[in-house]
């Protein structure tokens, strides 16, 4: 703790990194998920071959992905979407099937009645469908936000990564407040960013806890 209060200009500038490569990667994992979490809920051949997939890309190593990315992208070693593209996919891989299974939890009476009140699909999917998939979705989404936070560490193996970047030089001189100092940022950061995706679920759902 001493580390972060005497060094508080260097801890912001990692925080902001870390910040930085943690959310943009969960927005844009996000964004991807919703159509391929939909054509998953509708059709047993899609969910039969997304499910897999997603499984598969999660089981790459996050080391691997983020050496590889620049060499197929053909960009810096230090453009910050290297560690990026890698977190875009592990956000994917979490979030289709949370997205999936939260569609298909919405009753079927529901959604024949919107159907009988004349709702086209894209109107439905807005006001009805989506909505009421969102406890599921947000919980998903949690879980995805914490495992990015943790790993955007990794990026420091290519002079990025935040609070990895506390981590490896901590180790290199054998400053083990720097090590604890990013540790404390990351748990911190994970849990704030945690705590406020649940109240934001709340907020946007409080026929769930009416229901409860």
């Amino acid at each position: 703790m001493t580390w972060i209060f005497e060094n508080w200009e260097r801890f912001w500038e990692v925080t902001e990194v870390h910040v930085r490569l943690s959310v943009v990667p969960v927005l844009i994992g996000f964004v991807l998920s919703i159509p391929l979490g939909w054509l998953a809920s509708r059709w047993s051949t899609a969910r039969a071959i997304l499910f897999p997939l997603a499984n598969i890309l999660f089981t790459i190593p996050s080391i691997a992905l983020i050496v590889i990315t620049p060499v197929l992208l053909g960009v810096k070693i230090l453009d910050e979407i290297n560690v990026i593209v890698p977190l875009v996919v592990y956000t994917v891989a979490l979030m289709v099937r949370s997205i999936a299974d939260a569609l298909s939890s919405v009753p079927g009476h529901v959604t024949a009645a919107a159907n009988a009140m004349g709702f086209r699909p894209l109107r439905r999917f807005l006001t009805v469908d989506f909505p009421l998939a969102l406890p599921v979705t947000i919980a998903g989404l949690r879980v995805a936000t914490v495992s990015n936070i943790s790993m955007v560490s990794v990026g420091a193996l290519v002079g990025l990564g935040g609070y990895g970047q506390l981590f490896t030089e901590g180790y290199q001189t054998d400053h083990t407040e720097k090590v604890l100092a990013g540790l404390i940022g990351t748990v911190v950061l994970a849990a704030l960013a945690d705590g406020l995706l649940l109240l934001a679920g709340r907020l946007l759902t409080p026929w769930a806890r009416a229901g409860r």
